[in-house]
């Protein structure tokens, strides 16, 4: 999926929003946890509740692979799902991967060819040769991350050094490495202030931004200061759409919550004419 198919799937669903599966055991309805797969169960139900007003899902690895062999199998579950369920999902490896260059190869390999996800987050530090590997795969994306929302991103990426801070270096070095096609960004929604300058330096490639609701980000502004010309934002929303309730209707809870940032998602894409 190229950036113009992902633009013309966000015009079609009027929304720019991803979900994120942080699937926890732990906050699964206890009547689900009766079933023989427990996480897939629940993810299939919120899966089916929200897929029409979502052009993303964005599992976050650390909640399957924590739980073994059997957590994968509820990830595979997941994706097969969804692939023959809704088709044309874009599909986010959140696994914040990067290593030396035939390390992120094997990585690459297992969530582009074995897992088959559209994109996966991938981690800098180590520079061009450990995110490249990830860049080879035609019609897959890197997602970088560059400013995140958590308290501790204060302790490096804000790192000022002769007028540049360490956030605007990684900007700056990697958008060489890939295009518009093949390379966004993690821009955190509690940073939506940031996101001007961000659009100084990458105004075309995409951004997936995580932290609106739970953590506090703000759609508006990230709105405000993100949208392109092809929308250019991927707003994800975890813990307030996927646990917004525990009762037996807990997807259709999720399926309201997921309903109305699509319809202030579209307000905003309406307002900047590309709909």
């Amino acid at each position: 999926m190229n950036q113009e198919q992902l633009f013309g799937k966000i015009v079609e669903k009027r929304s720019f929003l991803c979900i994120g599966l942080d699937t926890e055991v732990e906050k699964i309805p206890a009547f689900l946890r009766k079933s023989k797969d427990p996480v897939f169960e629940f993810n299939r139900r919120i899966i089916d509740a929200t897929a029409g007003f979502a052009v993303a899902f964005k599992p976050n690895i650390a909640f399957y692979e924590c739980l073994g062999a059997k957590g994968w199998n509820s990830l595979r579950l997941t994706l097969d799902y969804i692939r023959k369920n809704h088709p044309g999902i874009f599909v986010i490896a959140d696994a914040k991967r990067g290593d030396i260059g035939n390390t992120s190869r094997m990585y690459a390999k297992a969530f582009f060819e074995t897992m088959q996800f559209d994109a996966v987050t991938v981690a800098p530090y180590m520079g061009e040769d450990s995110v490249t590997p990830f860049l080879t795969y035609k019609g897959k994306w890197v997602i970088l991350l560059v400013l995140t929302s958590n308290k501790g991103a204060d302790d490096f990426q804000y790192h000022n050094e002769d007028g540049i801070r360490l956030f605007e270096r990684v900007l700056t070095v990697s958008r060489k490495w890939g295009t518009t096609n093949n390379l966004m960004y993690v821009v955190g929604a509690t940073r939506a202030e940031t996101v001007k300058e961000i659009r100084q330096i990458v105004p075309d490639h995409f951004l997936l931004v995580p932290g609106i609701g739970t953590q506090g980000g703000s759609l508006r502004e990230v709105a405000k200061f993100g949208i392109t010309e092809k929308c250019g934002l991927l707003v994800n929303s975890s813990r307030a759409i996927i646990f917004a309730d525990n009762s037996e209707n807990f997807d259709r809870v999720a399926g309201e919550k997921a309903k109305e940032m699509q319809q202030e998602m579209e307000q905003y894409l309406a307002g900047r004419n590309l709909l």
